[in-house]
């Protein structure tokens, strides 16, 4: 009954891109600040093997929230696309559809701009230049909205026996 499949989805998830790439931006200037205090404490109060942990576990994080978030736009993506392919829309809707589409580019530009003038900050670009997939998927996040677009469509009035 409450099957979903539209293009106001394509706007949740340009805004759960835009929110998990900002967290994840601030989120590793703050552990990179911490690390990096932690780095110059005396070693009386922070052995060795601490400091080389935490300068590990940061290495590490900054990766594995780069690819994470590349595994949610997959997952986010895949889950449009099930959810559009359990709907049967009338294919007279489409010209609707692509004036929302238009919009959710135009949206996406926006919240592109968005993250680019936060990750442009002189204190989070040395943090942003570490977040590769991030910075591509945001950069290119008009042209991502508008090619998952075409293809939500495709699937969503593909199913339409009508």
């Amino acid at each position: 009954m409450n099957k979903k499949g539209s293009a106001l989805d394509l706007i949740y998830t340009a805004m759960i891109l835009l929110f998990f790439g900002v967290v994840v931006l601030i989120g590793l200037k703050i552990g990179g600040t911490f690390n990096d205090k932690l780095q110059v404490m005396d070693s009386s109060i922070v052995d060795a093997n601490t400091k080389a942990q935490t300068d590990a576990t940061m290495a590490k994080l900054t990766y594995t929230m780069d690819n994470t978030y590349l595994f949610l736009m997959i997952f986010l993506c895949i889950v449009m696309l099930i959810l559009a392919a359990m709907v049967a829309v009338h294919p007279i809707f489409i010209p609707i559809y692509f004036l929302t589409w238009v919009f959710v580019i135009f949206l996406g530009g926006v919240f592109s701009n968005i993250y680019e003038t936060i990750a442009g900050n002189s204190e989070l670009a040395g943090t942003a230049a570490d977040l590769t997939f991030i910075n591509g998927i945001m950069t290119f996040l008009p042209m991502l909205m508008g090619v998952i677009g075409i293809v939500l469509m495709v699937v969503m009035y593909k199913s339409s026996n009508q």
